[in-house]
């Protein structure tokens, strides 16, 4: 199953760091450290699958040069106690082929780093587990003064947010599902936290292969033993309740392999005898049920939990299918798409039969399409609509950064699920019949939230409009919600590309 780890941490010369050294590592390469005359020389090491330096557009094509780039920033910083760089690093999903995986962080980096102003060192590494498994996972080295034609300038103090930190947490865990549901394969990673997810483990810190060296060597030993402390007491919580680990498991899959349970034991226990024993759990879970054997004959299995959870949510889903409480008049549709027209913006066929699917009463809709397809400016004249019949509508989303796209492009006030959610629980914001609740990107959403939500709206008699596309954008929380209510009530589908956007 995929793991997310995502990393960040600052090289400073105060901690007797080298930007040099530190490159010539992570590229298995020998580069030359012009401040102090000698050679860092790691051409031995294994594992580097990946390596190249990307430039930010208006910055010299020289320094696309390794050893040159982390010389520069050397000659940059004169005091001794200064920041030479910033490292981020994160895990690859272990299902993905290599070729695959270097594209995604290639195209990750680029968007969320390069383009910002940033010069990129990215190295890819592909180890393994002592278990055999793949360990592929990137190291990014990135310049922290702004670039251009002359060279390196004044340090950029806004990449030093706080906040900045969080948002790239929450976008590679949108660029790594994006792609594997892409590629359909069916492991998903969450940036939140194991409390935030509900799970009942503990964190556990990685520890790497240079850190176990270290501390066989005896330094560190307060960190591993903490290391230890935790997967022991994470293993004695799972041989005491094996549904929290598969309660775990199916956060991220949907439905796993007896692999999958061992790799997960293997991680949340302490020696052997420990393994045995929560493997041993999780096998004899009274809530493990097992599916038969998938295409490649490998025994499958899933919860009692997942399936009654998607029984729910298909209950729900038929209520609201067969209800049709919030029809607006055809006049008022027509004057929404009026107003449009006068903007100056002229809806396709598709969009206009979107618009009639999501505004013709029936309390659930579903809507199909890339992005890029116009289905925010869509929705945009669909609220006019609403709004104009006397309903109240409101936008959601699984991530705040599609909470503020779908807001930005269609005029929707919008947060996301998990704040609706914290509100309904504090008895604030209840849905009524006057509202509709459209939810973007909706097949990133797991089959527990939707289920949640679908329930919360069909108990309270309001209407939901879910957008997004099956195809390249599958759930973090394991289910595949989306795509199977499509398949089941069906949908609007937008197909041509239209780059519209309305400044609501």
């Amino acid at each position: 199953m995929a793991i997310y780890h995502l990393h960040m941490k600052v090289i400073g010369r105060s901690s007797g760091a080298s930007a040099v050294a530190a490159a010539a590592y992570r590229s298995a390469s020998r580069l030359r450290d012009e401040r102090i005359e000698r050679s860092h020389d790691f051409t031995a090491k294994r594992g580097v699958v990946h390596s190249e330096v990307l430039l930010p557009e208006g910055a010299p094509d020289t320094l696309s040069d390794r050893e040159r780039l982390w010389n520069e920033v050397e000659a940059c910083e004169l005091r001794r106690d200064l920041q030479l760089a910033r490292e981020l690093e994160f895990a690859l999903p272990r299902e993905m082929k290599e070729a695959q995986a270097i594209e995604l962080a290639r195209d990750f980096v680029q968007s969320e780093f390069v383009d910002r102003g940033m010069i990129a060192d990215l190295n890819l590494h592909w180890d393994r587990t002592d278990d055999g498994l793949p360990k592929p996972h990137a190291h990014v080295m990135l310049t922290m003064r702004s670039v251009d034609e002359d060279g390196f300038g004044p340090k950029v103090r806004e990449w030093n947010r706080t906040d900045l930190l969080e948002r790239w947490r929450e976008r590679w865990a949108e660029f790594a599902n994006a792609r594997l549901a892409e590629l359909d394969i069916d492991a998903r990673i969450d940036h939140r936290s194991l409390e935030a997810q509900g799970i009942g483990l503990e964190p556990q810190d990685k520890i790497g292969a240079p850190a176990q060296q270290i501390m066989r060597a005896g330094e560190e030993a307060d960190r591993a033993e903490m290391h230890r402390s935790i997967a022991r007491e994470n293993g004695t919580r799972i041989i005491a309740d094996p549904g929290l680990a598969l309660d775990a498991i199916t956060r991220q899959q949907a439905t796993f392999t007896r692999r999958d349970m061992a790799a997960f034991a293997h991680r949340h226990s302490d020696g052997p005898g420990q393994f045995d024993a929560v493997l041993g759990a999780m096998r004899r879970a009274p809530d493990l049920v097992a599916l038969g054997q998938d295409a490649r004959g490998e025994d499958r299995f899933t919860t009692r939990d997942m399936l009654e959870a998607e029984q729910r949510l298909h209950r729900a889903a038929v209520v609201m299918a067969e209800r049709e409480q919030h029809g607006i008049d055809a006049n008022e549709r027509e004057a929404a798409l009026a107003r449009a027209e006068a903007r100056g913006l002229i809806l396709s066929t598709e969009q206009a039969e979107a618009l009639a699917h999501i505004t013709d009463g029936r309390d659930l809709g579903i809507v199909i399409g890339h992005a890029g397809t116009g289905k925010s400016a869509m929705l945009g004249v669909a609220r006019e609509a609403w709004e104009a019949a006397g309903y109240r509508v409101r936008g959601a989303a699984l991530s705040g950064v599609a909470a503020e796209n779908l807001e930005g492009g269609s005029g929707i006030g919008s947060r996301t699920l998990a704040s609706l959610e914290n509100g309904w629980a504090q008895g604030r914001e209840a849905l009524s019949p006057r509202d509709i609740l459209v939810i973007d990107e909706a097949g990133m959403v797991g089959t527990r939230q939707l289920e949640r939500v679908l329930s919360q709206a069909s108990g309270a008699g309001a209407k939901v409009v879910l957008v997004g596309d099956p195809q390249q954008l599958q759930s973090i929380e394991a289910g595949a919600a989306f795509r199977s209510l499509h398949d089941r009530h069906g949908g609007a589908r937008i197909g041509e590309v239209r780059r519209q956007r309305e400044d609501w």
